[in-house]
């Protein structure tokens, strides 16, 4: 039986909030391509870090399943419009996420520091201007200043911080942010990495990157077990009573 991914004909749109497309697409096949790790995993805590249309949160949802089956799900980005265009697709297909309106999830890092089993990113990532990065509406989606790599430093940063002992960052890159560098950067911050997805378009070649914590560092074909610790279940309610505090929060009910 085919796995489940949320169905392009129920995602939402806007004219500010980015379609799915071919990195979009890409980042889903990583996770299907990976599925039977994923599931092995039993990530508690998982994230997408600018989420747009909600197309790949609401893949992942579908694909591991809900609360009732261990799992939470968040998803922030820096458009308005998206949390309530991601909304609709994640009520569309009958999954359930946390969405935030924040810059890179820079509001997350204290309350769910070390508690992500699971970052997916599709971060902005296309070689322009400086002035376009940061800038309000859909061009955020993309804007990446000179090599594309301005939003995805920050990110790699802020992922060390959230990503729990266990924890598994999948990302898109392109050829021209240079992804042999950032898994450079992210080696010396004790992580391994591979290529999951690897698609040229043509405009673009993509490489979808998973990274995951190694104390070696040295067998980046040696993928960790889940035997280590999770947040309990208490500790998860607890957490989930304080983030509606966040400022910019928006619930799902």
């Amino acid at each position: 039986m085919p796995s489940r991914i949320a169905q392009i004909k129920l995602v939402s749109g806007h004219p500010e909030v980015y379609e799915p497309c071919d990195d979009s697409f890409a980042l889903v096949d990583a996770l299907l391509a990976d599925r039977i790790n994923l599931l092995e995993h039993r990530p508690t805590v998982c994230m997408e870090v600018g989420c747009g249309s909600g197309y790949v949160i609401t893949s992942l949802a579908t694909m591991l399943g809900q609360e009732g089956d261990g799992h939470h799900y968040f998803a922030t980005d820096i458009n308005l419009h998206v949390v309530r265009v991601t909304h609709e697709t994640l009520k569309a297909h009958g999954v359930h996420a946390e969405v935030i309106c924040d810059n890179v999830a820079s509001g997350l890092e204290r309350r769910l520091e070390g508690m992500v089993d699971l970052m997916v990113v599709n971060p902005p990532y296309v070689p322009t201007p400086e002035d376009e990065v940061n800038i309000d509406g859909i061009a955020a989606a993309w804007a990446g200043e000179e090599n594309g790599r301005t939003i995805i430093d920050k990110i790699l940063l802020i992922a060390d911080k959230l990503l729990s002992e266990r924890g598994w960052l999948y990302m898109v890159t392109l050829t021209a942010n240079n992804p042999f560098q950032i898994c450079g950067i992210m080696r010396d911050k004790g992580y391994a990495s591979r290529i999951v997805v690897q698609r040229s378009t043509e405009e673009e070649s993509l490489h979808v990157i998973k990274f995951w914590r190694d104390a070696d560092v040295q067998g980046e074909g040696k993928e960790p077990t889940s035997t280590n610790k999770t947040p309990s279940a208490s500790v998860m309610n607890s957490l989930l009573s304080q983030l509606p505090r966040l400022p910019f929060w928006s619930s799902g009910s």
